[in-house]
């Protein structure tokens, strides 16, 4: 990561056009990430993805393994909301600071405008990536309850929505452990659900909707 610090970093000071260059260094870190620790990410799915539309990604979230996973996954540039805890991690809390929307989850004002700036990443046509439980999963369930956040910016956004899950990385490398197993993740992408003509009224399906295709293809889990 440090060796492809500058990389990832200069090009956003240029603006929203350079930022592709960034996130083609971080697809290469992901890479070579991925081949040093013995992690390969197998992607199904990648089809569903059109190049040339803006997204909102929703992903469950059980480890800091995922984020190589989405780097490798998604084609172009995207901007994740991340919790601000995260910059404290050294140099990739540089690259958060830099390629990511900042939240802090205990200030009403932070959570507003980090909504209003994943709102104005979309106006620019660039995907961004929520993961809807809010944080990592410690818990023994699948997934857990999901928050409306994402869901209310889908439908105002009219954006279409493109349901991810990533599996096994919470056991190669668990919240709270530093210590990283080798093995197979499996990333698993849906087609895109339409927001067009929704309203706020139909948040609560259109939730329950996102969290029912998660839920399938965490339990059509391949053997890793």
């Amino acid at each position: 990561m440090i060796l492809y610090l500058p990389g990832i970093l200069v090009p956003f000071f240029f603006g929203d056009h350079f930022g592709n260059i960034s996130y083609w260094f971080l697809k290469l870190w992901a890479r070579t990430f991925s081949i040093l620790n013995f992690i390969p990410y197998r992607i199904y799915g990648r089809g569903h993805i059109h190049p040339g539309k803006a997204y909102i990604y929703l992903s469950n979230h059980t480890s800091y393994l995922d984020i190589p996973g989405v780097c490798l996954t998604v084609p172009k540039q995207i901007r994740p909301l991340a919790k601000k805890e995260l910059l404290k991690i050294p140099v990739l809390g540089w690259i958060i600071d830099h390629a990511s929307v900042i939240v802090d989850r205990s200030s009403n004002e932070s959570r507003r405008k980090s909504m209003e700036h994943l709102k104005d990443v979309l106006r620019r046509g660039i995907s961004i990536l929520i993961f809807p439980e809010g944080t990592q999963n410690r818990t023994t369930e699948p997934l857990q309850p999901f928050y409306d956040g994402a869901f209310r910016i889908a439908i105002e956004m009219q954006q279409p929505i493109l349901p991810m899950v990533i599996l096994n990385a919470g056991k190669l490398m668990p919240p709270k452990r530093m210590h990283i197993e080798p093995g197979t993740i499996t990333i698993k992408i849906r087609p895109e659900i339409s927001t067009a003509g929704l309203t706020n009224a139909d948040l609560p399906t259109l939730r329950e909707r996102v969290r029912k295709e998660m839920l399938e293809m965490i339990a059509e889990q391949p053997t890793a």
